[in-house]
């Protein structure tokens, strides 16, 4: 028996990319996962699964059929070649150097891209760009932050271990009693898994954090706030909160979908990003997204460097376009607009608005993913990989935009391919049909 332990392993799961994990492999098979949260070590556990796909497959005649890779990637080639105005959706599971190469090919197709960003963090992408971001790196909050503000974010069920590497419970250089040097404040509606061990929970009402948000700023400014509650918080607490934030040594705001889903979207990043420039008026503050998949924010980060917008682009005239709502992936797809769609490391199936998913039934689908999912379902090519972060290696970016290298642990299933060298396959069969 072969036996070894694979150390500063990082996980594939959520944006917080743990990078500290160590993963036992016996006779090239993962047997124990240490120091991951149970989500991430479900991942690699079950990574080698017997029942897992490893051929591709066409549909024809509404019956599946296996063929090889350069077959599969003949048909994905044709499908976005014929077609009027493909949609390339997903990424956000994959690696940075699959989505160089997505990028080109969707450029070479007249293709409109996007990420999962659309239907997540998308309205944050937006207020950034209206107003800039004073952010930081997970570890300058480790080492310095005394006061931590969540605010529409779980990350107890989200993001595990976020609380215990870089938050409420880590011991920093400057906070070297961890939990006793930091003060937890939780804006949330519902009393999560989080709030209960926050030092202050606010439980704003739903859709108006807008509200708060704006009367916490008039609180930092010391205006008069003439009601006696605001979004369902007594005035009283939000001056507290108010002097609270002001009196922080290093403070830094985490939000996550809570607030980009409710009413407001992007406006009330915008108006939390001027809360935060409000108080370096007083001490110093940062932001930082609670990114969801481990690498969207890398998606995001290639697409800005390659085309200068960071998602629902639109390459059908020939060159980048970018306009959210209107080359966002779900609106394309709802609109009825595009007629055919490449989905890869996401599966918009099972998540997406019945309208959308619909259009999805009505048009050729190529679906890329290691695992069979609904979308794999809907769709008339299917293309399993090698998993990303496991079984092939590569970049992502956590939630901070702090490249991380992704370590190979094991080797893919005999004859799989990666996302890259699959995407690789689909450009040259791309190249020969222009």
């Amino acid at each position: 028996m072969v036996r070894k332990v694979v150390k500063n392993v990082v996980c594939p799961f959520c944006g917080t990319l743990c990078d500290d994990l160590e993963v036992v492999v016996e006779d090239g098979e993962i047997v124990e996962v240490r120091h991951a949260c149970r989500i991430g070590a479900a991942k690699f556990l079950t990574a080698q699964e017997e029942d897992r796909p490893t051929e591709p497959m066409i549909r024809e005649n509404g019956e599946w059929r296996k063929v090889d890779y350069e077959d599969a990637a003949e048909e994905t080639a044709r499908i976005l070649v014929e077609a009027k105005w493909p949609l390339m959706y997903g990424w956000s599971s994959t690696l940075c150097e699959a989505h160089e190469v997505g990028i080109e090919l969707a450029e070479k197709v007249g293709a409109v891209i996007d990420n999962t960003a659309s239907v997540c963090h998308g309205p944050s992408t937006l207020a950034l760009q209206d107003v800039g971001v004073p952010s930081c790196t997970l570890g300058e909050v480790k080492n310095r932050a005394d006061v931590i503000v969540y605010w529409g974010s779980n990350p107890m069920h989200a993001h595990p271990r976020h609380m215990s590497r870089y938050t409420t419970f880590a011991r920093g250089y400057f906070r070297p009693k961890g939990r006793q040097d930091r003060t937890i404040i939780v804006v949330d509606p519902r009393k999560t898994a989080t709030a209960r061990l926050a030092d202050v929970y606010i439980q704003v009402r739903p859709h108006e954090d807008y509200e708060l948000i704006s009367a916490l700023r008039a609180a930092v400014h010391g205006v008069e706030i003439e009601r006696e509650e605001v979004a369902g918080v007594p005035v009283e607490k939000i001056y507290e909160v108010a002097d609270l934030l002001k009196e922080a040594s290093f403070g830094t705001l985490f939000w996550g979908m809570g607030l980009t889903m409710s009413l407001g979207r992007h406006r009330n990043i915008d108006n939390a990003i001027c809360l935060v420039r409000d108080l370096n008026e007083h001490s110093k503050w940062t932001l930082v997204m609670m990114r969801g998949h481990y690498n969207v924010t890398g998606f995001n980060e290639v697409l800005t460097w390659t085309t200068g917008y960071p998602f629902a682009v639109d390459f059908s005239r020939g060159y980048p376009r970018y306009n959210p709502g209107e080359f966002s992936a779900v609106d394309v797809l709802a609109r009825g607009e595009v007629d055919a769609a490449f989905i890869i490391a996401s599966d918009p199936g099972a998540h997406f608005p019945q309208r959308a998913v619909r259009r999805l039934a009505e048009i050729p689908v190529v679906c890329v993913d290691p695992e069979w999912t609904p979308t794999a379902e809907l769709a008339d090519v299917y293309v399993p990989t090698a998993i990303a972060g496991i079984e092939w290696e590569g970049t992502a970016y956590r939630m901070d935009v702090v490249p991380i290298r992704m370590r190979k642990v094991v080797d893919p299933p005999e004859g799989l391919l990666n996302d890259v060298e699959f995407l690789g396959m689909v450009l040259e069969r791309v190249d020969e049909l222009l």
